[in-house]
């Protein structure tokens, strides 16, 4: 036999072998890489996933089980996987980290003018809202977000994105907190673990499937993108097996309501479901109308209620704090204490049902506004321990990190827990002295009498607090502290007022005085918290009632949960007023608040508790 053509048929032989067996070479290529590379409990960048020219960039429809758009079909939705080389035959499978969205495929632009108008008397009709503009879709496949990627793909996880209902090119509605933003993300984990379906278009039936995962997934995203793992954190999903929502919207109704008042998220005066709607609303246009007046125009304009800020099924249906019987995944909160726009009770409401529970949860919190993930070493602590199943002993860490005041945002205090478990509720009393100040006191005398302020929306809380001199306000100090003071937890408060009106703004807002706003100044040298309720609702959050003038009803609520170190020298105020000018309805100036002192008072929870005010009555 010719030599030649013996060598010719062993080399075509050869590469037929190398080309229809592949998994065989690729599973061998990853015999000498270490997955999960793992020091200090961490997943390390491992230098063979570190090429991104490398990297496998696909996406594909994930089918869920509703309809939203009235088409007739159920939903898919729209997703974006970026995976190491080496996963492409199967023979290596890795976790994964997962974000999802309404916003990555472009929101309204400005200007920003189909917000309701808060001008107007409370408990009476709103102006009409002019309707949002058409949101211009953009973005090209098969790319839907570049976010996480950099960080986790080469330390060993798969990235996963996908667009919200009714927004980029996932089909269906968005709902802004419905039960549909919620199925969504399952789904997206249901085809991960291989229980759903996915395909390569939005309407054919070539399938896909996820043959590179082992089928744990993590999930993390900030605010909106913050709210998608903790919904879906509440199904119950199996293969979810840890979320890190930063500043994540817990309820719906806490981020455009509070304890009945219709209030605005801070930093966006007038916002409500329909137009944060109108922000994220960029999916298919062909769908658009339908969606239009099934969502925004019947559904929400039916059941967000303007008018009353009562608690109803609308608002229920978006709250998921009380939707949270089947969660099980490991919960990383991470919130800021002054973050106005998504207040930290969202956080803190969801880790204290976390803890009762019994499911593993841990919090971070830093003294800024809104967003700030936690430092990346418990971030990727949490991810390795749930994700990759190794015992790296993060349930031997602290269960909570603060970042104290001017510390940096990577640098946390650790405690055992939060609220600090040394902390004790302390009450405090009223003293008259408007229209300058009162005093607090620890002991309680009887026959203070009242005090009556005038609402005026013309001025903001800052400039109330700093006021020595006016009726717009009333407010109570303490004396001068001689040692720091240690809040940590949830402060409460119980006003008795009469109003000369059927309808009332109720603001309460505890500060640090003197004021500082000079050269250096942080939010912390002057805010401690801040509430705000429905006189109306004094009885019922589902049910309010007109206000008979000149009659006394007792509301108790709590402020925003707060951990922060009040130095020696200051004076803690309450400040109490009717409409706060940046986040509630705006009446006609004038209506009348009176306050019985003798049935005021307010509860910080400090550390030391009543020791820590020594020499104060």
């Amino acid at each position: 036999m010719n030599k030649n053509l013996h060598l010719s048929a062993y080399l075509l032989a050869l590469f037929l072998f190398l080309t229809l067996q592949p998994s065989i070479f690729a599973q061998n290529s990853t015999d000498a890489i270490t997955v999960p590379l793992i020091e200090d409990g961490q997943a390390q960048v491992i230098e063979a996933f570190t090429n991104s020219e490398e990297w496998i960039r696909h996406d594909l429809w994930v089918e869920t089980d509703f309809d939203t758009d009235g088409d007739g079909k159920p939903d898919r939705m729209h997703v974006a996987v970026t995976r190491p080389a080496q996963t492409k035959n199967g023979g290596l499978k890795l976790p994964v980290i997962y974000s999802t969205s309404p916003y990555f495929a472009g929101t309204a632009r400005p200007p920003y003018d189909f917000f309701w108008d808060v001008r107007h008397e409370i408990g009476e009709t709103p102006p009409e809202r002019i309707m949002g503009p058409e949101v211009q879709r953009r973005g090209e496949r098969p790319v839907i977000s570049n976010a996480l990627i950099q960080t986790w793909v080469p330390r060993g996880f798969i990235v996963v994105h996908s667009s919200s209902p009714g927004t980029g090119l996932s089909q269906g509605s968005p709902s802004v907190g419905g039960t549909n933003e919620a199925l969504a993300p399952k789904a997206v984990i249901d085809w991960l673990n291989g229980r759903a379906n996915g395909y390569t278009t939005p309407d054919g039936d070539e399938k896909v499937e996820a043959y590179w995962t082992n089928g744990n997934v993590g999930m993390t995203g900030t605010s909106y993108n913050g709210f998608l793992p903790f919904a879906a954190a509440t199904t119950g999903v199996d293969g979810l097996k840890a979320i890190i929502p930063v500043a994540p919207v817990t309820s719906f109704y806490r981020y455009f309501r509070s304890n009945g008042l219709v209030r605005s998220p801070g930093g966006y005066l007038g916002e409500d479901a329909d137009v944060l709607y109108d922000f994220i609303h960029s999916g298919d246009e062909a769908k658009r109308e339908y969606n239009n007046r099934t969502m925004r125009d019947t559904e929400m304009a039916q059941g967000m209620d303007r008018i009353t800020g009562d608690y109803n099924e609308f608002w229920e249906e978006r709250d998921y704090l009380v939707q949270m019987e089947n969660y099980q995944a490991a919960t990383l909160m991470a919130h800021a204490f002054n973050d106005w726009n998504v207040m930290p009770e969202h956080s803190y409401e969801a880790y204290e049902r976390l803890k009762e529970m019994g499911v593993p949860a841990m919090v971070y919190y830093h003294q800024g506004g809104h967003g700030g993930e936690p430092p990346h070493e418990l971030m990727n602590k949490w991810f390795t321990r749930y994700l990759f199943e190794i015992e790296n002993n993060v349930e031997e860490l602290p269960r909570s990190w603060i970042v104290r005041e001017r510390d940096e945002r990577d640098n946390p205090t650790s405690y055992e827990d939060y609220p600090h478990p040394g902390a004790s509720p302390v009450t405090f009393y009223l003293s008259p002295g408007a229209p300058e100040r009162g005093q607090l006191s620890l002991a309680q005398t009887p026959n203070q009498g009242t005090e009556t302020l005038f609402d005026n929306f013309s001025f903001t809380g800052s400039s109330l607090a700093q006021a020595e001199w006016t009726d717009h306000r009333l407010i109570y100090l303490t004396p001068e502290l001689q040692d720091s003071v240690h809040i940590s937890g949830l402060p409460t408060v119980t006003v008795t007022l009469a109003s000369n009106k059927p309808a009332a703004n109720l603001s309460v807002w505890v500060v640090s005085l003197p004021w500082n706003d000079g050269r250096g100044s942080q939010i912390t040298d002057n805010i401690i918290t801040k509430g705000w309720a429905s006189p109306q609702n004094h009885s019922s959050l589902t049910d309010s009632e007109p206000l008979e003038p000149g009659e006394f009803y007792t509301i108790t609520f709590d402020l925003q949960p707060d951990d922060q170190i009040i130095p020696a020298g200051q004076q803690i105020g309450l400040m109490i007023f009717s409409s706060d000018k940046e986040y509630t309805l705006w009446p006609q100036p004038g209506t009348e608040l009176t306050i019985d002192l003798d049935r005021t008072s307010f509860t910080l929870p400090v550390v030391k508790g009543t020791e820590a005010f020594s020499g104060m009555n």
